[in-house]
């Protein structure tokens, strides 16, 4: 019993000159500490803590926010009729918008005019300008231009989501794009809107117009309605593109070279192969209707088409000219360099 006391207490005395050592050390402290912080309560951890009656009552406050949400779909289907309706009012002025850039009419002097923020300095070139004058008369007779030349084709340059889709084959095709026109879905039909591409005549294809319909779902979802922001662009279709012989851009022809296992001799044949292409745009990815997944490059290409008709429809249609001068561009690209310095704020965008 001696040893056994005498062992105790110098045990005791062991441990605690252990721990004074321990406790100085810097690294075994902060190893200790982070132990500590990844024991601390979570939300859900500490919603487990609470009393019966307080977790009936949170049950309570989640079946009004599915309520919510549910309302707030209904206020983002009001959103898409309103949509529709200012549509409408929109469309007169893009058809003006149209015949201005295809030469069908020429703006008067007062729809041409204009007052630039460079209106000083140009005020001051005045002289200059009258000097050339008849010069430039005679240039313009000479040159005779129609409307704005490759108009929708200069957007696509200047615009970086869509110049990556465009090959230097698909260029003079987009040459004869005259116009783009968002559709919204009619009143009692589901949620959706089509991008119209019109096309002049031309040598590629006999389409006069090539569309893109996007569907969209305006509803939260029932095993995740906390989950809803919003609509959703669930689905998309294209069209049939009725190309000329020879002038289809989206595939190509390669010659390969096969050997008979038998007689080993070798033949030649050719085949088409799929083409990258802008027009493939028009043959979407299709969402499986069974609920069988997509693989990841599948979903990560049917996410960049969504994207892309939303931006057609949010952002190209409504300011064609702005991104035709680059001046909504640099208003983006300001918008981007604004956003990089907050360190602390994260934003995520939702399509609408």
């Amino acid at each position: 019993t001696q040893f056994s006391s005498f062992f105790s207490g110098w045990f005791s005395v062991f441990i605690e000159k252990l721990a004074d050592q321990v406790m100085q050390n810097p690294q075994v402290l902060a190893a200790l500490q982070e132990r500590l912080d990844n024991t601390a309560l979570t939300p859900s951890s500490y919603i487990e803590t609470l009393p019966k009656a307080v977790k009936r009552r949170i049950d309570a406050l989640k079946q009004l926010q599915v309520k919510c949400a549910h309302i707030e779909a209904k206020f983002y289907e009001e959103v898409h009729d309103l949509e529709r309706k200012y549509a409408a009012l929109y469309q007169p002025l893009f058809d003006k918008r149209r015949e201005f850039i295809n030469g069908e009419a020429e703006p008067t002097d007062a729809e041409s005019e204009w007052h630039s923020e460079n209106e000083e300095e140009e005020k001051l070139a005045g002289d200059l300008k009258n000097v050339v004058v008849i010069e430039e008369k005679a240039e313009a007779e000479e040159t005779n231009v129609k409307g704005i030349p490759d108009f929708w084709f200069t957007i696509f340059r200047n615009v970086d989501m869509l110049s990556e889709l465009v090959q230097e084959y698909d260029e003079p095709i987009l040459k004869h794009l005259q116009d783009i026109k968002v559709k919204f879905s009619e009143p009692g039909q589901p949620m959706s809107f089509s991008l119209e591409f019109h096309f002049g005549p031309n040598d590629y294809f006999s389409n006069s117009v090539l569309t893109k319909t996007y569907k969209m779902k305006s509803e939260p979802d029932k095993t995740d309605p906390f989950s809803f922001e919003g609509p959703e662009i669930v689905d998309c279709e294209g069209c049939t593109i009725d190309w000329k012989k020879g002038k289809n851009v989206t595939v190509k022809t390669i010659k390969k070279k096969q050997k008979h296992k038998g007689r080993g001799t070798v033949r030649t044949i050719t085949k088409q192969v799929p083409n990258d292409s802008f027009f493939n745009f028009f043959s979407p990815i299709k969402v499986s209707g069974d609920g069988e997944s997509l693989d990841e490059d599948s979903e990560f290409t049917l996410a960049a088409d969504f994207e892309i008709g939303h931006f057609f429809r949010e952002r190209i249609v409504p300011r064609a000219v702005l991104y035709f001068t680059g001046e909504a561009i640099e208003d983006d690209d300001n918008f981007e360099e604004g956003e990089e310095g907050e360190e602390e704020v994260r934003c995520v965008l939702y399509l609408l």
